[in-house]
């Protein structure tokens, strides 16, 4: 008895019974870095930086604890306000210039079709298919209308259809982050009056958040933990130290 579908020498079958069952078999391991995790290394980033940077700015200028406590959270307050704002409108922008992409495309489709289906095509053979291989492949797009255009707005045109609450999830995310960053160096200042004292715990503190964070980024973004670690807590060791050294200046 002849066994249902053929296998190539690679062991592929056309069976779409046992396709299904080896894709259920195999688990890929791939970490996909997603826009909730972008949000978040952006608030974060910034959250630990900015405040780091004022709280050791206004330590150089020798005020007291509870004043750089004060400018501290009404920062966080602010650049929250401002970060999540900018995310809001960057996710909005993104969301409208698909909306205006799919009318074209959707246009294009109804008016110009053997266009469309050249391009269709075009785009099938730079993945190495054959003319009488892509030939039944863009007939079938040409026959749902919805498949068609999802195809030419994700291959030709390299567009997701977004999320509609993409733009107030990426708000309340950025906003979330920065100000659970911001707080971590202006910790100190709550429990030492000293702002010079305050500002040494607020050093140890957020440099050691920062590693950690860095590490983290770097860990579930694929890239090498250790030098991302560094490499974000060297940048906020640069920004809060101007920060001070340029406190000090002004202030002799």
């Amino acid at each position: 008895m002849a066994a249902n579908g053929n296998a190539n020498g690679n062991g592929y079958s056309d069976d779409p019974e046992k396709q299904k069952l080896l894709l259920d078999e195999h688990e890929e391991k791939h970490f996909m870095s997603s826009e909730v995790v972008r949000d978040i290394i952006i608030g974060v980033s910034d959250g630990l930086t900015v405040p780091f940077a004022l709280a050791a700015g206004l330590s150089g200028a020798d005020v007291t604890s509870s004043i750089i406590l004060i400018a501290g959270i009404a920062e966080v307050a602010a650049g929250a306000i401002s970060m999540g704002l900018g995310g809001y409108l960057a996710a909005k922008s993104e969301a409208d210039h698909y909306m205006r992409e799919l009318k074209r495309e959707q246009e294009e489709i109804i008016n110009v079709p053997d266009i469309e289906a050249a391009e269709c095509a075009e785009i099938l053979a730079q993945y190495g298919a054959e003319p009488h291989e892509y030939e039944g492949v863009v007939n079938a797009l040409r026959r749902n209308p919805q498949q068609w255009l999802d195809f030419m707005m994700k291959f030709e045109l390299g567009l997701e259809k977004p999320d509609p609450m993409r733009a107030l999830q990426s708000a309340v995310t950025i906003a979330l982050s920065y100000i659970m960053g911001g707080f971590v160096p202006l910790l100190p200042y709550m429990v030492i009056p000293v702002a010079r004292e305050a500002l040494v715990g607020s050093v140890i503190l957020t440099i050691l958040a920062l590693l950690i964070f860095g590490f983290a980024k770097g860990y579930f973004t694929g890239n090498q933990p250790f030098k991302s670690a560094m490499q974000t807590a060297f940048i906020g060791a640069i920004a809060s130290a101007a920060a001070y050294s340029i406190a000090k200046a002004f202030q002799k």
